[in-house]
């Protein structure tokens, strides 16, 4: 079974050789509600580790002292720096330095679309196989908690909430799953609703 699903999520992503442009598929959304029409890259792994119930998805929940986002529920990730050859970089990197993951534990294999934020990045996300043997060594100064939701959670009908809010004066929805006594919602969340469309799309 996990063979199947493996096959049908290399299907759903982009390909590596086609990584997603500065455009996020939420762009009409936000484009007339942000103050500036520029962009800072920014990228974000999504790890997929298998296990013998089926696959699941780490996930990190950031220390409530930082002052972007603190508290919130998180994939590992940043922004594109100058050094960073590309998104895979970033994402490995911010990886090792947010949870201690090493490259050699993540197999890269493509892309979710990208994604604008109301903080003004445009986000890449890429997903990766994570070894099962891996040993999160997190950063206290940035991560709280690093945990996994198993891949059918996202998938289930009814998990997921649709929440109505004001930015800018301008109504927006926003996206929400609650797992357990994690509540994963905002760009977290639309970037699984992402990920659970394009599944859905080669069922």
């Amino acid at each position: 079974m996990n063979e199947q699903f493996e096959q049908r999520l290399l299907r759903a992503v982009r390909p590596l050789g086609d990584p997603p442009g500065s455009r996020g598929w939420n762009h009409e959304e936000l484009s007339d509600i942000l103050e500036t029409p520029q962009r800072a890259a920014a990228a974000v792994l999504v790890p997929i580790v298998a296990r013998p119930g089926g696959f699941s998805i780490l996930l990190t929940r950031r220390t409530e002292h930082l002052s972007a986002h603190g508290g919130q529920v998180s994939f590992p990730g940043g922004r594109v720096e100058t050094g960073d050859a590309d998104a895979i970089a970033a994402a490995l990197r911010e990886t090792r330095e947010e949870v201690g993951i090493g490259a050699g534990l993540l197999r890269p294999f493509g892309y979710l679309d990208s994604l604008e934020t109301i903080s003004g990045f445009w986000v890449t996300p890429v997903v990766a196989w994570l070894d099962a043997g891996y040993q999160a060594q997190p950063d206290p100064n940035e991560v709280a908690h690093v945990f996994e939701v198993p891949l059918d959670f996202f998938l289930t009908a009814g998990n997921l909430r649709t929440l109505h809010l004001s930015f800018r004066g301008r109504p927006r929805e926003v996206f929400e799953f609650a797992h357990d006594s994690e509540r994963i919602w905002g760009a977290t969340a639309a970037m699984l609703l992402n990920l659970v469309k394009r599944l859905e799309a080669v069922a």
